[in-house]
């Protein structure tokens, strides 16, 4: 008798035809070769290092926060870690271990992100209290499959103040089959109270040879041919993040034709990036100030679709590896360093004075800017690089001052500023003829009083001698070529052997400095100070300011400026009286001009 279940009693089906194959939905590379191991991640050694120790010695913490710029692993290493803790090997009788199996239950559902034990949460949309309520509750029960529960909290920055309040207790002490892992790209806006709670990784930014070099492997893997120098572009543009290049590299692949090739070119076009062959030929016109060849470099970079801001950004990039390999020539050696920065940069280094890079960066920088908010981008950007063309024959800011100190008549019009940045042979007309005169040195500085040295400490850029001879030394005698100070206490004890040495390289002449305990005068700074209190005290005795602060209750004199005084608030040695002051004003001019002659 057949079974109401029975084979026999289902009338006869016709054989199933051939099953159609669904299409598989495509994943982008960034899901795709996500990493699955310690083993795949790149640029986190340290963080690896510790964590495969931490597992192999049971000393695995009960909180982790995770930080780093966007795309460099906290979720991948996140949930790498929750399988970590739970794998149990491929006979179901493992422990934790920092190299999981990949294949038994536990990680083949937390691989799936289906695993009831691994709870993510993005607090970015579950910003409150609330939801940090469940979560703790949740923490409560045992886990249902799994060795321990994981809780994973995404953009942990996000979460309100009193939800971390909430969170504080439970993340302290959490229960033993509890761990919490957070990731954040803004950690400054995480509490210190949850930061001091938490074991803490600094995710790095990736280098961009190890992302080129993954890159290659994933173009391999999916059958791809690529140029190294397109793999070394997108790298770049990823800026260490491991996301973001593998959805360039997306892109890139999506362009081609079927059995094509990723080319330096092709991804130049995609990025909106000039040629960088063009960038530096671009910088050299700059540079040598040819505006022709700018302007017509930059036409022919718009034709190719290139976007002239990008373009400034590659020049400023271009300057800031050249500025660097003129500090440091060792640089040229670095095996990172594309071939074209160590030829062609290292030559364009050499022949540029630091100054002028120094220079060209804050213009362009200045221009990014305007360019940013100008209606007409490739009119800005055109506009800032015409002035950087007339700005490369200006001379650097040391010979300039120079030039405008000269006292024995009108120089010959320099000519441009050499590499080294000094200026080049002036051409001057006589007649019919030009003759091409190489200017003079220097000329040495006029040392008439103590003024004048303390000067000369601020043009020559020392910075810490100068502040102490303005503030911390008594003039007591100035004869030339002796000079006779009373330091004070707080004054380095070699003040008088550098300032001895700054005056013989400047003036080619030795000098004798002699500390003494005399009194001698106020410090440069007190006797500004004092002649800023008289301008105050004479223009609050002048009848129209007497006017103006009877007129307005509670208005004061807030500064009064002084077109004869100095850098130091004092009035010039050959500075004549001005109108309308009073004897006692003049008198503090003639004592003041009787120090500085002495």
């Amino acid at each position: 008798m057949s079974g109401l279940f029975d084979d026999a009693a289902l009338p006869p089906q016709a054989p199933p035809s051939e099953p159609v194959a669904a299409p598989a939905g495509y994943r982008v590379l960034a899901r795709k070769y996500r990493p699955q191991s310690f083993a795949d991640l790149i640029g986190q050694e340290t963080m690896v290092r510790t964590l495969r120790n931490a597992f192999a010695q049971g000393r695995v913490a009960h909180a982790f926060m995770l930080t780093g710029v966007r795309g460099v692993g906290k979720t991948t290493t996140a949930r790498i870690i929750a399988r970590a803790l739970n794998c149990t090997g491929p006979d179901g009788t493992g422990g934790p271990t920092a190299d999981p199996c990949g294949v038994c239950a536990n990680c083949v559902a937390i691989l799936a992100d289906r695993h009831p034990d691994v709870v993510e949460m993005d607090a970015a949309s579950r910003t409150g209290v609330d939801d940090v309520r469940e979560i703790i509750e949740a923490t409560r029960f045992r886990p249902l499959q799994a060795r321990t529960k994981v809780f994973v909290i995404d953009e942990v920055h996000m979460l309100s103040r009193n939800a971390f309040n909430a969170l504080l207790k439970t993340l302290e002490e959490p229960p033993e089959h509890v761990k919490f892992v957070f990731a954040t790209t803004e950690l400054r806006k995480v509490p210190v109270t949850v930061l001091s709670r938490c074991q803490r990784f600094d995710l790095r930014r990736v280098p961009a040879p190890d992302l080129a070099e993954r890159f290659a492997r994933v173009a391999a893997a999916e059958g791809i041919a690529a140029e190294d120098a397109a793999l070394t572009l997108l790298a770049r543009a990823a800026d260490g993040s491991v996301r973001d290049g593998l959805s360039l590299l997306d892109q890139a692949m999506a362009e081609l034709p079927a059995g094509g090739t990723i080319t330096a070119a092709s991804v130049a076009g995609m990025l909106g990036l000039a040629d960088r062959e063009a960038v530096f030929d671009l910088l050299e016109a700059v540079l040598g100030g040819n505006v022709a060849a700018a302007l017509a470099l930059t036409d022919r970079a718009h034709e190719h679709g290139a976007d002239l801001g990008m373009v400034l950004q590659d020049l400023l990039e271009l300057l800031h590896t050249l500025s660097r390999l003129k500090a440091v020539p060792a640089l040229r050696q670095d095996p990172a360093l594309p071939e074209a920065e160590r030829q062609r940069g290292g030559a364009l280094a050499d022949r540029s004075a630091m100054a002028t890079l120094a220079r060209a960066w804050q213009m362009l920088l200045k221009g990014l800017s305007e360019v940013e908010s100008a209606p007409d981008r490739r009119a800005a950007a055109e506009m800032v690089l015409i002035r950087l063309c007339y700005a490369a024959d200006l001379p650097p800011p040391a010979e300039l001052v120079r030039r405008l100190s000269r006292t024995d008549g009108a120089p010959p019009e320099a000519g441009p500023a050499r590499p080294d940045g000094q200026p080049g042979p002036a051409s001057v007309a006589v007649g019919n003829t030009q003759a091409r005169v190489q200017p003079e040195a220097p000329p040495r500085p006029r040392i008439s009083g103590f003024r004048d040295v303390v000067a000369l400490a601020a043009a020559e850029r020392e910075a810490l001698l100068h502040a102490h001879l303005l503030h911390a030394v008594h003039l007591v005698r100035f004869a030339p070529p002796v000079i006779e100070l009373r330091p004070e206490p707080d004054a380095p004890r070699d003040l008088a052997a550098r300032l001895a040495g700054l005056l013989q390289r400047a003036t080619g002449e030795r000098w004798t400095i002699a500390l003494t305990v005399a009194e001698g005068e106020p410090t440069l700074a007190r006797q500004g100070e004092a002649a800023d209190e008289a301008r105050r005290d004479d223009a609050s005795r002048h009848p129209l300011v007497r006017a103006i602060l009877d007129a307005f209750p509670g208005a004061r004199i807030d500064a009064v400026h002084d077109d004869t005084a100095d850098a130091y608030g004092l009035p010039a040695a050959n500075a004549t009286e001005p109108p309308g002051l009073d004897a006692e004003s003049g008198d503090q001019g003639d004592a003041n001009s009787e120090e500085n002659a002495g």
